[in-house]
């Protein structure tokens, strides 16, 4: 007798220590429902997690912790005649507290059967609404970070490509200007190397859009009033969108100046307007905006600018989306596109050491803004000056392909130069020691120790005075150069190097 005594007071107590364990668990909503889903008991998990007193919830059906859609699709009866029929249901998803909030749950029913008969339900709730934004957070790091080296890898194979593309058109373009002077009025000949011109030009203007992507463009950067240079291309815009298209102004008056180069800053609103205008076959409005921003979008700068193009047109699709910017993508038909615009603004944005970003919802419209940095320098005055060389003086040519040298050496000399060919910077240091040298034209990329940046460097220290331009394709060293020696940008036509030398200081 005192035996069974003791068990029963040891079953009592082991009882209630189990369930003053379940009711003091404060991280897990613990509690029992009977066969049809009426509550119980509560714990004080169940109270911090819901919002419910074990007075409020207690008799009541646990249906009420699931949202309206899901007891109108009969969520909760699904989910316990699982658990009555497999044991079990475990799941994730959104539950309603007392007081409306949703919170993402992790879910547990399990079945209670004694002598083989249901006889209600274990039912455990973990609040898990942190864990999941942490996952989802992670998952688009990871993804915006799969897609950043992507575009590195398209970056690299593109910058590559153009680079050696941009040494081929130099030598056509220049052999053009030789051929012009030499064909007389031969009217057949004369449209043929009119065609190769113009060719040649569509060849150059690809490969920029390729470096630019790329951020491996020669870039000119300076302080510019966003306004103004966007009114400067009005008429422009306006004659690239047809009669069908409106074009919408949204300036701020006081928008802060930023930091570009002005022809890739131009080309890049001149893409977006014309993919805009793409976008609307049948017509519509066009919104180009540009308003300041205080917001820290950018890691690098808390004050920035956003310049915005909005049409009212199809839409981009979702699977379409993460591949807009990707050069040669495009969903225009053949002969309507080269897939290089929005590639084009998209390596503008970075190399301006800003970003950008697409809102768009299929049949109503598409909004892409790049955000710049702000510039707290004041903007620079714009002179567009035709002067060109009188030709005069002995220029140290300091090119690695020959073909290349060929073609410069001959526009040089077409401008009244004297030319002196070398092929490396360590033969233009050892040329530069003989007396006659008026200026120095140099490649950037070459062979050996010292490339034409280094050159460049280098002579100001022994030859201060002495004029240097540099010539590239594409250079990382060029985007270094940020204003120390002008660079004039391959492939280039004869006016354009006569202007570039021109400008020299003397």
């Amino acid at each position: 007798m005192a035996q069974k005594d003791r068990q029963h007071r040891d079953l009592f107590e082991s009882e209630r220590s189990f369930r003053l364990l379940v009711e003091g668990v404060a991280d897990y909503a613990i509690y029992l429902l009977d066969p049809t889903g009426i509550v119980t008991n509560w714990n004080v998990g169940g109270q911090r997690i819901k919002g419910y007193s074990p007075e409020e919830i207690i008799g009541e059906h646990f249906s009420r912790f699931y949202t309206e859609t899901d007891r109108a699709n009969g969520k909760p009866a699904r989910a316990l005649k699982i658990a009555e029929e497999h044991g079990r249901y475990e799941e994730e998803g959104w539950r309603v507290r007392k007081d409306g909030t949703f919170f993402w749950a992790s879910v547990i029913i399990d079945a209670i059967r004694e002598g083989g008969e249901l006889v209600g339900f274990a039912k455990i709730t973990r609040d898990i609404t942190e864990r999941r934004e942490s996952q989802l957070r992670l998952e688009q790091m990871q993804k915006q970070l799969a897609e950043s080296q992507k575009l590195d890898a398209l970056g690299q194979l593109t910058g590559g490509v153009a680079h050696d593309f941009n040494n081929l058109l130099m030598i056509i373009s220049g052999s053009v200007h030789t051929l012009k002077k030499g064909v007389g009025d031969d009217a057949r000949l004369q449209r043929a190397i009119s065609a190769i011109e113009a060719a040649s030009k569509r060849g150059a203007a690809l490969t920029s859009q390729l470096l630019t992507f790329a951020r491996r463009q020669s870039v000119n950067p300076q302080s510019i009033d966003l306004a103004a240079r966007i009114q400067a291309v009005r008429e422009v815009l306006g004659t690239g969108v047809g009669s069908s298209v409106a074009l919408a102004f949204d300036i701020d008056r006081d928008v802060w100046p930023v930091t570009v180069d002005i022809s890739e800053f131009e080309t890049a609103l001149i893409n977006l307007v014309i993919n805009a205008r793409d976008a609307m076959p049948m017509g519509g409005t066009i919104t180009i905006a540009a308003h300041n921003s205080a917001v820290a979008a950018l890691p690098n700068a808390s004050d920035c600018v956003a310049i915005s193009v909005e049409d009212s047109g199809v839409g981009i699709a979702p699977d379409v989306l993460s591949k807009i910017f990707d050069p040669f993508f495009t969903t225009k038909p053949v002969g309507k596109g080269t897939g290089l615009g929005l590639s084009q603004v998209h390596g503008f944005a970075y190399q301006a050491g800003g970003t950008i970003k697409v809102d768009s919802e299929l049949g109503k419209g598409t909004k892409i803004t790049i955000l710049l940095p702000r510039d707290n320098a004041a903007p620079k005055i714009q002179h567009h000056d035709a002067t060109e060389a009188d030709g005069s003086g002995t220029v140290l040519l300091v090119e690695d392909n020959p073909d290349v040298a060929s073609v410069s050496a001959s526009l040089l000399e077409q401008l009244g130069y004297t030319v002196r060919r070398v092929p490396d910077a360590e033969t233009a240091l050892r040329e530069i020691e003989h007396d006659g040298i008026d200026l120095v034209f140099s490649d950037i990329v070459m062979p050996g120790k010292m490339d034409g940046l280094g050159l460049a460097h280098r002579l100001r220290e022994i030859r201060p005075h002495l004029p240097i331009l540099l010539a590239t394709g594409y250079s990382e060293a060029a985007l270094n150069v940020r204003g120390d020696f002008p660079i004039l940008r391959k492939p280039y036509e004869i006016h354009q190097l006569s202007q570039a030398i021109a400008k020299l200081p003397r």
